[in-house]
């Protein structure tokens, strides 16, 4: 599969699966509601929106949502450029699937952001529809971004004699995410754990490059016999 191949597939999987998600969730269920994914009580999916940062971090405040919008453009933009490069440098086609996961996983939250106030109303209290007839609940850039999956794997309270924290509540995993997050840290966590393979300087390549010459199985020259030296016979 040719590089650009696998960096689109991977893009248009990522925002095909997260979109649908998102928009099944904002139009099926009310914000606040969830249910159990296959009979899990720590697998759930659980409607919450935020703000557009990442697992249902915030920055506060009406500029605060718009400064992270652009920034999440800008830096989409580094994102895509820089994956554009390395297809052109034929770079490791692992690299290039982590880096389009990344690039995804960031996209899918921006669509979010930017159109979601304008073709949704409101989930407060009722199921969302798409594209109402008395306009969206945010202006363009102000939308909030979708989350559903919830993981409360352990819960319980933290040990008396622990400080400072003795006693009290704790549940793991509390963020609520969704698919764009999952390609996000996916391609991350890729880049970090594989980072040595991706980045592998392979010498053997440098060897067949042009203006490269290689020393290996070279079959060494055989003497000229002419050249060769004969000591006189001892004579008895």
């Amino acid at each position: 599969m040719r590089r650009s191949t696998l960096a689109l597939l991977v893009i248009f999987l990522v925002l095909l699966i997260d979109q649908l998600l998102k928009i099944y969730i904002k139009t099926s269920i009310q914000l606040g509601e969830e249910f159990g994914i296959l009979g899990f009580s720590w697998a759930r999916i659980h409607f919450t929106e935020n703000e557009g940062m990442a697992f249902g971090m915030k920055l506060g405040g009406n500029y605060g949502k718009l400064l992270l919008t652009l920034f999440r453009i800008i830096a989409v933009g580094f994102i895509g450029y820089y994956l554009v490069s390395l297809i052109r440098h034929k770079t490791s086609k692992g690299l290039i699937a982590s880096i389009a996961l990344i690039f995804a996983g960031a996209l899918g939250n921006i669509i979010d952001s930017i159109f979601y106030g304008v073709i949704f109303n409101d989930s407060f209290y009722q199921v969302a529809t798409l594209f109402p007839e008395e306009g969206g609940y945010a202006p363009v850039f102000y939308g909030h971004v979708v989350d559903m999956f919830y993981f409360p794997m352990l819960k319980g309270y933290y040990p008396e004699w622990l400080p400072f924290i003795g006693g009290d509540f704790f549940l793991f995993f509390r963020p609520v995410f969704n698919i764009a997050d999952s390609a996000i840290t996916l391609g991350v966590l890729s880049v970090l754990l594989f980072q040595r393979s991706i980045f592998a300087h392979h010498p053997e390549q440098e060897a067949t490059q042009p203006g490269t010459e290689s020393h290996e199985n070279v079959t060494p020259e055989a003497p000229h016999p002419e050249k060769q030296s004969s000591e006189p016979e001892s004579q008895p």
